[in-house]
């Protein structure tokens, strides 16, 4: 391979391929021409190898634990920054000025609120539906409310759709979770912060005033943060293919979510408390680590190694802080939960088979634990995921919608079925 070209030989032939670098990151192989130049396709399961666009948004390094949100450290913005400012950050390119900031918070606090025959939508749904199925069909047909925000050509559309959804967001979640538990709505507040404001839409009650705890706040804040956006993942990717097809962009958003529900996906974070529930207390930790080590059983330990990172989840160092606060905060020291996960982390990050195969811990590991104490059930955990997801989804879907370059995606497949054959009448066929 050259500094700009690929070779690529087959039998006799052979054909040059362009080169394209990143600003950070492995080089890419244009096979754009590929099949008008042989006649062949490539088959990659997975697309763990094909870049499916080009993007300026967030960068993985998986080998070396690097998650960069437009070039800047997710642990600098988790630490210094909030989640409104990350949001600015991901939809625009650049942090915003006081200004900017105090601008943006404004659009999207007054744009909480949902049209009111929205409250009437929910009761459509059985009184025990999950969620996720009620996310999944109210983003859905926010375009049916919002129907002057759908035309994707037109700028301004596209902004005051994006800045509905992040705004309306926490608003459907939190009506999601009322709904769920058979409490009357909560109106959003203008006064309170977006995390502030979606934990009060969430546990407040009519009969008692709910004062928010800036800790749990902050955290719920950190964890927004930490979710925004984690590159091309399958629900990203789904995203974009709905949005190349020019599909209107809360269509796109709840096929985002509808794809995050799959528990290897947004799910994740709920099978890892699960999977601490089952095994206990400490001293039956053995018993699973052996079980993980044993090829023949199918138990998994959850929240360990992740399909992108092969180092330590940067996300996690800061979800186990944050973990930490939050159970400080509300006085819990002797959570069975959290020993068990402590132990599991100890063990994971000095055991050889887990040093070997890069079983690091994820932030699913420690975030279920958190949420968990914020007091939200397990059928909340990946509504959660979605809600922060929404504004990586949707400047994902704003660039695609912008970059002259995308077409309407169209993979290929390895056809292994039947040769073409003749139809027979029923009475032949054998």
């Amino acid at each position: 391979m050259s500094d700009n070209t690929a070779k690529l030989t087959m039998g006799d032939k052979s054909w040059d391929l362009k080169v394209r670098p990143g600003s950070i990151g492995p080089d890419v192989v244009d096979i754009a021409s590929l099949y008008a130049q042989t006649g062949c396709f490539t088959y990659d399961p997975g697309f763990t190898s094909t870049a499916s666009c080009e993007s300026a948004i967030t960068y993985i390094d998986g080998d070396e634990g690097t998650l960069l949100y437009r070039g800047y450290p997710i642990e600098q913005l988790a630490e210094h920054g909030d989640f409104l400012e990350s949001c600015y950050l991901l939809l625009y390119g650049e942090l915003p000025t006081k200004a900017q900031k105090d601008d943006f918070v404004h659009r999207v606090t007054y744009h909480t609120m949902i049209h009111e025959q929205m409250s009437r939508f929910f009761t459509g749904f059985r009184r025990d539906a999950h969620p996720m199925a009620i996310m999944v069909g109210t983003v859905g047909a926010l375009s049916a409310f919002y129907h002057d925000s759908t035309d994707i050509s037109d700028p301004h559309q596209r902004m005051v759709a994006s800045l509905r959804m992040i705004a309306k967001m926490p608003t459907i979640a939190a009506m999601a979770y009322k709904y769920h538990v058979g409490q009357p709505f909560v109106y959003p507040r203008n006064d309170l912060d977006y995390a502030s404001n979606f934990l009060h839409m969430c546990f407040a009650v009519p009969c008692e005033e709910y004062k928010v705890n800036p800790v749990l706040a902050r955290a719920m804040d950190r964890i927004f943060i930490l979710h925004a956006d984690h590159e091309q993942n399958a629900s990203t990717s789904t995203v974009r293919l709905a949005g190349s097809s020019g599909a209107n962009p809360f269509a796109c958003i709840a096929a985002g979510i509808a794809c995050l529900w799959g528990p290897a996906h947004g799910g994740a974070n709920e099978a890892a408390l699960n999977m601490l529930s089952e095994i206990g207390s400490v001293d039956r930790i053995p018993e699973y680590i052996a079980r993980a080590k044993d090829k023949n059983d199918p138990f998994r330990l959850m929240g360990f190694g992740h399909r992108v990172y092969k180092n330590y989840d940067p996300r996690a160092r800061i979800m186990q802080k944050t973990t930490h606060e939050v159970l400080a905060e509300l006085g819990i020291r002797d959570d069975p939960l959290l020993d068990v996960a402590m132990e599991l982390e100890k063990i994971a990050l000095n055991d050889e088979y887990f040093i070997e195969k890069k079983l690091y811990p994820n932030i699913d590991f420690y975030s279920g634990i958190t949420l968990r104490a914020l007091g939200f059930p397990t059928t909340m955990f990946t509504v959660l995921f979605a809600l922060a997801r929404t504004v990586g989804w949707i400047a994902q879907w704003k660039e695609m919608v912008e970059d002259p370059s995308q077409k309407i995606g169209r993979p290929r497949q390895l056809y292994t079925g039947a040769a073409q054959r003749d139809y027979l009448p029923v009475s032949q066929r054998r």
